[in-house]
């Protein structure tokens, strides 16, 4: 679906225009068109293929998706594909923003996304000293955006990483913190290939050979490339901890098993003493004198009970019981 399609010229918009005339105002030198689509069909790719000649393998993988992100070069114009996340019912949705770049025009291509770009749009028609920076400008301004959109997921991710590191220590909680603890690793990995591949793409759109298309906007990628190394760091960061906090819920485990299996032996050390009496009381031989003796049972009770309570206290003065 067609979003938007509007011509810009010196930072100022000119009009919203039918797609059919968008080369029309391409080959003006001066000019350039910024056109958004979401979810588009195959026939409107094939549209904007020839209205902006786009190279064929880059139309390709935008009608395919489920891109890696990367950035490609085609000659003069870029193809760029950054992951949009979105947290959704505990669970975070991938959608995909495939950007086409060149020196007179910008199309982004939203798919399996609700959240729109709107806001960048405005954003730079408010700034037209930026907007007169061209094409570049807008194609940073759309990375700015998705990246940004990174930041809140992280904090909530940490947030649930504090809360579970919380209850490492509560007695009965650390079957459920590993399972607490593979959903949030599960969730960190998917920031994680979103952020990591797009860092290292984002890192050749300043410095030494830059693409001719981002000559002009190179100070703006490089704040692009900063937050995707602050959000990759606390990736790191959050993962490691992760780790560590599974390994020591692992302990928790084995601990809570061990003192399960001391109650288990100290019991049976005290029903072994029992059975043990009233093994050799049971085996009724003539000569034994308790057997004719009238407090001979009471006395055999009695003598069982003080060796099993005796045991009782040493076990628990041991942490046993």
């Amino acid at each position: 679906m067609l979003i938007n399609c509007v011509a810009y010229a010196n930072g100022k918009k000119l009009a919203d225009i039918p797609a059919a005339d968008i080369s029309n105002y391409v080959e003006h030198s001066d000019a350039f068109v910024w056109v958004a689509l979401c979810d588009p069909d195959p026939a409107e790719l094939d549209e904007m293929k020839l209205e902006f000649d786009l190279h064929e393998l880059a139309v390709e993988d935008a009608r395919k998706g489920h891109q890696r992100p990367k950035i490609e070069e085609y000659g003069d114009s870029l193809f760029c594909v950054l992951h949009l996340l979105e947290l959704k019912d505990d669970e975070i949705s991938v959608g995909e923003l495939d950007i086409f770049v060149g020196a007179n025009y910008v199309l982004s291509v939203r798919n399996r996304n609700s959240r729109n770009f709107r806001s960048v749009r405005e954003r730079c028609e408010r700034e037209p000293d930026l907007l007169s920076h061209g094409a570049s400008f807008v194609f940073y301004a759309l990375m700015d955006a998705v990246v940004d959109r990174y930041f809140p997921i992280v904090d909530v991710l940490e947030s649930e990483l504090e809360t579970i590191e919380e209850q490492i220590f509560a007695k009965g909680t650390a079957r459920s913190n590993i399972e607490r603890l593979y959903a949030l690793k599960r969730k960190v990995m998917v920031l994680k290939h979103a952020v990591a591949p797009l860092m290292e793409a984002a890192g050749k759109l300043y410095g030494a050979r830059v693409p001719k298309t981002c000559v002009n906007s190179q100070e703006y990628f490089r704040d692009v490339y900063d937050h995707l190394a602050r959000i990759n760091a606390s990736l790191d960061t959050s993962r490691d901890t992760i780790g560590t906090a599974i390994q020591v819920n692992l302990s928790m485990v084995t601990i809570e098993e061990s003192e399960v299996n001391k109650k288990l032996a100290a019991w049976a050390g005290i029903f072994a003493v029992a059975t043990a009496f009233a093994g050799i009381w049971g085996m009724n031989f003539k000569a034994m004198p308790e057997l004719q003796w009238e407090y001979g049972y009471p006395a055999a009770i009695g003598v069982i009970s003080v060796a099993c309570i005796t045991l009782y206290l040493r076990f628990k003065r041991f942490g046993w019981l």
